[in-house]
């Protein structure tokens, strides 16, 4: 019988807030795949293993997954990571693939998971705490009320985004552009929040566009809100 590829979600970086679900799924199986070049440089690893040590033992499989704009490298490199799954699959085994935050939102793993169905592998998801839900708790505010709605944004500095819809808006994946990304905020004239780091020793919080330093890191996640 094949194994079965998992893509787990670890949370966002406080490593009780993993589930009991992703921490056993990691105990039990012995095959852990990793996004990057050293499994244990990760990000998703460092929080894991603190929740599963015995995780430093198990068969760590590197799946390299560079953020690059050119969808011929990604591809060849997505469809490099999913053989790389297959041969352990192959043998029986089931692949637990690591990923930050929740595995259904924008997520590695679902990069590889059409390749493995596609060679007749089964694929599950396994969700995590997301982390704009994360970073909501820590700032200790609902991120909608009533029958607001949620818009959830990536690389806003792309500028084709205004944030003029009615309800809550999560910007992710802005941190490389938050100088773009706070202009666009200051035109929507709403209640702006970040949360960098969210859950890690790391941590940081700016609860206005002008707290936000130019150079946040990647993991800076911002919630705006209409005003009151």
């Amino acid at each position: 019988m094949r194994g079965i590829a998992y893509g787990v979600g670890v949370g966002p970086g406080d490593p009780s807030m993993m589930t009991l679900k992703s921490v056993e799924l990691i105990r039990e199986n012995d095959v852990i795949a990793v996004p990057g070049k050293d499994p244990k440089e990760s990000v998703a690893y460092k929080i894991a293993v603190q929740s599963v040590p015995e995780l430093a033992d198990k068969c760590l499989i590197p799946v390299y997954m560079p953020m690059v704009h050119d969808r011929q490298v990604m591809n060849e490199n997505h469809k490099k990571g999913a053989k790389q799954i297959e041969e352990y699959l192959e043998q029986g085994k089931n692949v637990i693939y690591l990923t930050l935050g929740d595995s259904t939102i924008y997520c590695t793993f679902t990069y590889l998971q059409p390749i493995l169905e596609a060679d007749g592998y089964e694929t599950r998801l396994v969700n995590g705490i997301s982390s704009f839900s994360a970073a909501a708790a820590r700032l200790n505010i609902p991120l909608v009320e009533w029958d607001e709605a949620l818009h959830v944004i990536p690389a806003v500095h792309k500028g084709e985004e205004k944030l003029d819809q009615s309800g809550s808006y999560v910007l992710m994946k802005s941190g490389s552009h938050m100088k773009e990304t706070k202009e666009l905020l200051r035109e929507s004239n709403r209640d702006v929040t970040v949360v960098e780091n969210c859950g890690m020793e790391t941590e940081k919080i700016y609860r206005s566009v002008d707290e936000i330093p130019d150079d946040a890191g990647y993991f800076s996640l911002v919630i705006a809100k209409e005003k009151r």
